[in-house]
C-alpha cells in the first residue's frame, strides 16, 4: 500500500509517493502548470532517477494522471490501485478545523468558506482535491491545515486592535500559515540539537515565494509572522507583506483605485517583484543585483532587513531564542541571505560563521562555535507530516470500524 501527498499551489502541484508500512519516500514530484496555455513541466525523482518533461495538461488531474502513469510505467508503484490514502495540505480550516481530518462534504464547504482569505491557495487545494477524489475513489482523503499548528496561540497573540466585535461577529483574527512546514522544522531541529523539544525556545523561518516565521516555545507555536490572511508578514516573491493600513485607503480615496485593484496589486504585483521590476523569483532578482541592477539590489535590501526585524520581535516574545532555523526553497538554498539576515542577531546570541553558512546543505547546523544560540538549515519536509496523518487517521478509522462490528457481534 502507498500513501500519496499532495500539495496544491496556485500554479503548481508537488507530489510525493510513501510506503505504508515504514514512511518512506519512494518518489517525488512537481507538476507546474506556468509554463505556457494548456501545458504542464512535470518533473519526477524516484530510484536516483529525475525525468522532466512537457505534456499537454489543463488540469491538476492530468497532471496528476500523467505523473502517475510514468511511476507505474517505471515500476514504482505497480497500479494507482495500490494508493490506499491521500494526504492533502489545506490551507484555511478557521477556528472549527484544527486537527488533521478525513476530507469529505462537510470539510470542503468549510475550506470554500474561506476562499476570500487564501485566494492564491483556496481554489487549487479545492481543484486537487476533486482531482484526486475521482482518480482514486477508494482511497481514504486525508488533510493537514495550516493554521492547525497555531492553535494554541493566546488571545494577546491572536487578537488585533481594532472593534472586539470583528472578531466575535466577524471571525477577524490572526491565525498563522505554514503550519506544517514549521511543524516539521520544530521537531526535526529538537532531534538534531539532541534536546525535548518542550524545553526550546525556537524561531522557524520558512522562506519561499510565501515566506513566515514562528516562535516556539514548549513545542507550542506562540505567534506566526502571517495573520489574517498570507498577506501579513515578511516581505514575499510577489506579496507585500505587512504595509500601513494607511496606504490602503490612502490609494483609493486620492487615486481611484478599487477594492479588486488594491487587492491583485498586493497579492500579485508587490514583494520582490514590484520592488525590483524583475521577477517574484528570488533566484532572478539575485542574478539582476549581482548584475548591478540597482532595484534588484534594493529589493534584496529590503528583503533581508524586514526578516530580520520580524525575527527580533518574536525572540522578544520567548525571552530569547535557543535556535533558529532556516527552512523553505529559499531559507535552504540562499546563504548570501542568510548570512544578510543574521547580520545584527548578534544581539540575541546568534552568531553566524562564514565557512559553515556558505558551505552548508540542509540538514546541517550553521552557528559558530562561539553562538550561545544555535543557526540551522533545514530541508523542510511537509510531505512527511502529511503522510504520517495519512497514515494515522486511516489506522484510527480501521479502529473504528473493527470495534464497531465488533459491537454489532
Amino acid at each position: 500500500m502507498k500513501i500519496l501527498v499532495v500539495n496544491a499551489g496556485s500554479s503548481s502541484i508537488k507530489l510525493a509517493l510513501y510506503t505504508w508500512s515504514d514512511l518512506s519516500c519512494i518518489a517525488g514530484g512537481l507538476a507546474d502548470f506556468g509554463v505556457g496555455e494548456g501545458l504542464a513541466e512535470i518533473t519526477l525523482e524516484y530510484r536516483e532517477v529525475v525525468s522532466k518533461t512537457r505534456v499537454s495538461a489543463q488540469s491538476y488531474r492530468d497532471g496528476l494522471l500523467y505523473a502517475l502513469d510514468s511511476l507505474k510505467n517505471a515500476g514504482v508503484i505497480g497500479s494507482h490501485t495500490e494508493i490506499c490514502a491521500v494526504g492533502h495540505r489545506l490551507i484555511h480550516g478557521g477556528e472549527s478545523l484544527r486537527e488533521p481530518v478525513v476530507i469529505d462534504e462537510e470539510v470542503k464547504k468549510v475550506i470554500r468558506s474561506f476562499q476570500p482569505l487564501a485566494p492564491l491557495h483556496i481554489p487549487a487545494g479545492l481543484e486537487a482535491i476533486e482531482a484526486t477524489e475521482a482518480l482514486f475513489p477508494w482511497a481514504v482523503q486525508t488533510g493537514v491545515f495550516d493554521t492547525g499548528f497555531f492553535a494554541d496561540i493566546p488571545p494577546a497573540a491572536y487578537l488585533y486592535p481594532v472593534p472586539y466585535e470583528w472578531y466575535t461577529e466577524w471571525g477577524i483574527r490572526r491565525f498563522g500559515y505554514h503550519g506544517t512546514s514549521h511543524l516539521y522544522a520544530c521537531e526535526r531541529a529538537a532531534q538534531m540539537l539532541g534536546r525535548d523539544l518542550a524545553s526550546l525556545r525556537l524561531i522557524t523561518c520558512h522562506l519561499g515565494q510565501g515566506s513566515s516565521a514562528s516562535a516556539v516555545q514548549g513545542g507550542k507555536a506562540v505567534t506566526n509572522t502571517m495573520g489574517f490572511t498570507p498577506l501579513e508578514g515578511f516581505m514575499m516573491g510577489t506579496r507585500s507583506g505587512t504595509v500601513d493600513p494607511g496606504i490602503i485607503t490612502y490609494v483609493q480615496k486620492h487615486y481611484g483605485l478599487t477594492v479588486n485593484e488594491v487587492e491583485e496589486i498586493l497579492h500579485k504585483r508587490s514583494g520582490l517583484l514590484g520592488v525590483s521590476g524583475v521577477s517574484g523569483d528570488y533566484r532572478q532578482v539575485y542574478e539582476a543585483a549581482k548584475a548591478g541592477n540597482p532595484r534588484a539590489k534594493l529589493a534584496l535590501e529590503m528583503y533581508a532587513y524586514r526578516v530580520r526585524a520580524m525575527l527580533g520581535a518574536l525572540a522578544v516574545t520567548m525571552g530569547g531564542v535557543d535556535a533558529l532555523v532556516f527552512t523553505g526553497g529559499i531559507g535552504e538554498n540562499a546563504k548570501e541571505l542568510r548570512a544578510e539576515i543574521c547580520r545584527g542577531l548578534e544581539c540575541l546570541g546568534l552568531n553566524l560563521d562564514p565557512d559553515r553558512n556558505v558551505h552548508a546543505s540542509p540538514d546541517a547546523e550553521i552557528s559558530a562555535p562561539t553562538s550561545s544560540g544555535k543557526i540551522l538549515v533545514i530541508h523542510s519536509r511537509e510531505d512527511y507530516i502529511l503522510a504520517r496523518e495519512a497514515k494515522r487517521l486511516v489506522e484510527k478509522l480501521e479502529k473504528q470500524r473493527v470495534r464497531t462490528q465488533n459491537e454489532s457481534n
